[in-house]
């Protein structure tokens, strides 16, 4: 689930925060990194229980009305097709969600206001309204109606973000991304395989885990000799005016460019651009692609990389 897009953000993140905490030593801020991306795995199942705990409140919401002394005929007789949901009931009896929820001890107890105004807004969507007039009543469309609400109405949802920036500063950018994963998962699920479906696993091979450690590393083990390569081709700046977060960037890079040569040098460069758009300024992708230009072609003039552009 964690993969390289997430994994270089995440040591942007920690190599900034490393570079302004002198006291930080290496092993210390490595731990930091992979703490940080367990965190987005527990992301990962916390927003998977949510659909389950909204579920459970729309149970409980019927079961409240039905019996009341003075339920109309309708909450005696309310549409179940939401709590009966196909797609839930496995997602529920999930073993490997169950295992680590269990173990994380994970729960949305302590937010009834936030799943009530949530499962409001779900029930009065034009998605709800569709799922519950639908002809075809079957797992496809249960399925179904769960990844449009979580798309378009869960994670677009602001209260939502503000929870999971109180719950946990490692949450505060990491929305955007995990939903991606969550989506996947809802698709990829078969009702076939029942309680033994699969979730993603926290990395998706020893390759990805032994990349995050070696770029991390090689980042922090070379700011010197690499931030000489950058000073070198900016001297049309005030290198004191360049935003900090850009010459991190930067270094992340180049460190990733030496470091594996196996990934195309274009690759490297449009996913830092991006990073840089979303975590700098607003100028800050077009500063970093013209130096970053400048630097691969001095790395290829002087032999250090071979040109796989």
């Amino acid at each position: 689930m964690v993969n390289r897009i997430l994994i270089r953000i995440k040591i942007v993140q920690i190599v900034y925060s490393h570079l302004l905490n002198k006291d930080k030593d290496i092993n210390t801020s490595e731990k930091e990194l992979f703490f940080s991306l367990e965190k987005a795995y527990e992301l990962y199942h916390y927003l998977l229980i949510l659909m389950i705990e909204l579920t459970n409140a729309q149970s409980k919401r019927i079961e409240n009305a039905r019996f009341k002394y003075t339920a109309t005929a309708a909450e005696k007789n309310p549409d179940t097709r939401l709590v009966n949901n196909r797609f839930i009931a496995q997602l529920r009896e999930n073993r490997m969600l169950n295992e680590y929820i269990n173990r994380q001890s994970l729960s949305w107890v302590n937010e009834p206001d936030f799943i009530r105004i949530m499962l409001d807004r779900i029930l009065a969507s034009d998605f709800y309204k569709a799922y519950i007039t639908s002809e075809e009543d079957s797992y496809a469309v249960d399925q179904d109606f769960w990844k449009k609400v979580f798309k378009h109405i869960i994670v677009e949802d602001e209260d939502l973000s503000e929870i999971l920036e109180a719950k946990s500063l490692y949450w505060n950018d990491d929305l955007e991304t995990i939903s991606t994963f969550v989506l996947k998962t809802i698709k990829r699920f078969d009702e076939s395989k029942g309680a033994e479906q699969e979730l993603l696993p926290m990395f998706k091979d020893d390759e990805d885990i032994e990349f995050a450690k070696t770029l991390f590393r090689q980042t922090l083990m070379n700011v010197e000799a690499n931030k000489k390569l950058i000073d070198q081709h900016t001297k049309n700046w005030e290198i004191d005016r360049v935003a900090f977060m850009d010459i991190v960037i930067m270094l992340v890079a180049i460190a990733e460019i030496k470091s594996f040569p196996s990934i195309p040098v274009r690759v490297t460069l449009n996913e830092y651009i991006e990073i840089a758009k979303s975590y700098s300024t607003v100028k800050s992708g077009h500063f970093i692609n013209g130096i970053l230009d400048a630097v691969i072609s001095q790395l290829k003039k002087d032999g250090v990389l071979i040109d796989k552009m």
